[in-house]
């Protein structure tokens, strides 16, 4: 597999994973085909994803800027098209009250307010006709350890005074009468307002929106080349060059060894893994008392999260490999089944039909970071920490701003640059290091 931090480029026209999402969504929307001759343009961005596509999106249609997004393989061929599908008012790993102490309230309300537009923005646009397989609303956030339940119950308070946000608090035998029999779970806290959906047939929803808007999306056009010539960047294609005046890099977790000076060794690609089961039985369903389709999470260092799809299979997620060499061993595939059926013993005899795994993106700071050069030429937004496929959209509508050269919000998501990993070349160790610690803090504290 692809493993940004030894590969040089992602492949050109690689299709789509074999993904429960790709079997399920029919076929992709058209494209301009791939870049075949040198072309000039005011904006190209790089990357096919949610980020790239609303940032397309938003450059026409508020700035009348028709931008050409150049992608490497296919639309959401990366972690868009490969996550679990959940839109939650979150962003990052940095938590609020950690914001508040560090930037005060005030950065702190705001930076909260942005993740809160994230999930306005989107169902703004699926509200204009995008078909993604929406399932009710509700994100419940489980217990794994009873004095868990405790901490939840006190970050509902601080949300319910801080923000006045609905936030219920359930009790472990609420949550397994009212929503699922989940054995691991010790109680939850549930949110009115996160949804899960389709994320590949979103990202193709985005893309019909900004071409009908007039920018340009070629797929399997990797740019293999970069530099800057004069007020140019310069951008070469397998088969023509791209002259653009600025360049977005929305690559995210997928960027390559090397892409470019502004995003070397700031980010750490981390794998997530799914798998999704074969349909459950009404008997199945009706032993584990899974009434909901809500979007769950776990209190973890190491989150699992799952949920019920529209044909009563589960998906569910956790880490995968540390490394792309590793990334197909079905290992990591069985060590979420296992603990899958921890949850549900009524699904001890369960198999799983699909396991696919993506690289999401780690900030050294928890937090996305969208920034540009000193000559306001070079743009990227990154940084979303696993969970980004709502705030990813707002990300893109704040690029489209600062690449058009309006104010955006005075906040750390937009005024800093993504830091600098220490030792970047042991970023791997690091990681090794951060599993088992979190292995050992989820099993005893």
């Amino acid at each position: 597999m692809y493993d940004p931090l030894h590969d040089v480029s992602p492949g050109c026209g690689q299709p789509y994973p074999d993904s429960y999402w790709a079997d399920i969504s029919g076929t992709p929307p058209g494209h301009d085909g791939a870049v075949s001759q040198d072309i000039d343009v005011d904006v190209a961005i790089i990357g096919a994803g949610y980020t790239g596509l609303s940032c397309a999106l938003h450059l026409a249609r508020n700035h009348g800027i028709k931008a050409h997004v150049i992608e490497a393989n296919q639309t959401a061929w990366g972690c868009s098209g490969r996550n679990a599908g959940f839109i939650l008012k979150s962003s990052g790993r940095k938590s609020y009250s950690q914001m508040a102490k560090q930037w005060g309230e005030e950065v702190m309300r705001g930076i909260y307010d942005e993740m809160a537009a994230g999930v306005e923005t989107v169902n703004g646009l699926i509200s204009e006709g995008i078909d993604c397989d929406q399932q009710s609303a509700g994100y419940i956030k489980v217990a794994h350890k009873a004095n868990k339940l405790k901490e939840l119950v006190e970050l509902a308070k601080l949300q319910q005074n801080m923000f006045g946000y609905d936030v219920e608090i359930l009790s472990q035998n609420d949550l397994r009468q009212q929503y699922m029999d989940d054995r691991n779970a010790y109680g939850a806290i549930r949110y009115q307002d996160g949804f899960g959906l389709n994320p590949l047939k979103l990202a193709w929803g985005y893309q019909k929106l900004a071409r009908a808007a007039g920018a340009k999306v070629h797929c399997a056009s990797p740019v293999s080349h970069w530099k800057t010539s004069g007020n140019k960047q310069v951008l070469q294609t397998l088969n023509g060059t791209v002259r653009a005046q600025k360049v977005v890099i929305a690559t995210n977790g997928y960027t390559p060894k090397g892409f470019h000076e502004l995003t070397t060794n700031r980010t750490l690609p981390v794998l997530s893994q799914i798998i999704v089961t074969e349909p459950l039985s009404e008997e199945q369903l009706a032993a584990c008392n899974f009434l909901t389709s809500n979007v769950v999470m776990d209190t973890r260092a190491l989150k699992y999260y799952y949920r019920k799809l529209p044909d009563n299979r589960i998906l569910f997620g956790g880490r995968g490999a540390i490394t792309g060499k590793s990334a197909d061993d079905p290992y990591y595939a069985q060590r979420l089944l296992s603990v899958l059926k921890t949850s549900f013993p009524a699904l001890a005899n369960i198999k799983y039909s699909y396991a696919w795994s993506g690289w999401i993106c780690m900030a050294l700071d928890d937090l996305p970071h969208i920034y540009q050069n000193d000559e306001q030429s070079v743009f990227y937004s990154m940084g979303y920490c696993g969970s980004g496929v709502s705030f990813s959209v707002q990300a893109g509508k704040r690029l489209a701003e600062k690449v058009a050269e309006q104010q955006v919000p005075n906040l750390p998501l937009y005024n800093k640059a993504l830091p600098k990993f220490p030792f970047a070349p042991l970023r791997r160790v690091g990681q090794w290091g951060y599993f088992h610690y979190g292995k050992v803090k989820d099993s005893w504290f």
